[in-house]
Formats: C-alpha cells, structure tokens, sequence
C-alpha cells in the first residue's frame, strides 16, 4: 500500500453522486477514480415490467453522468 495523499472529494462530485442515486428507482451507480480523484460517474437504469394483466410499467432509459 502506497503513502499517497488523496485529495478531498470536492462538494460538485459528492453532489452528483447524490443526485445520480436519488433518480434511481431499479439500477446501480459506478464511481470511476484515477489517481485518488473521481472521474466519471456511471448510473446504469433498468427496465422493469409488471406481472402479465398489470397495465402499469416503470420504464427508464440509461444515463451516464461524468464529473471531472
């Protein structure tokens, strides 16, 4: 394990990353880092579909968001 100083997340990446998890209803979100900094954020939606006879489905489209 290296003596590397990571430099603080900064408020605008901790925001989008908030952001990107509350519009999640079914998916996940990755956190790309490079050299201790983040620099992508992924969210990954998925569709979901009802049992068969119920009208209601929750479609999403995917959604990249990148921070630098």
């Amino acid at each position: 394990m290296s003596n590397t100083t990571l430099s603080p997340v900064s408020t605008e990446v901790i925001r989008e990353v908030a952001n990107a998890i509350e519009q999640l209803r079914y998916g996940s979100v990755e956190i790309t880092i490079h050299d201790g900094r983040v620099t992508q954020i992924e969210r990954r939606e998925k569709i979901r579909f009802n049992q068969p006879g119920d009208t209601t489905s929750q479609r999403t489209k995917p959604t990249a968001i990148a921070a630098a």
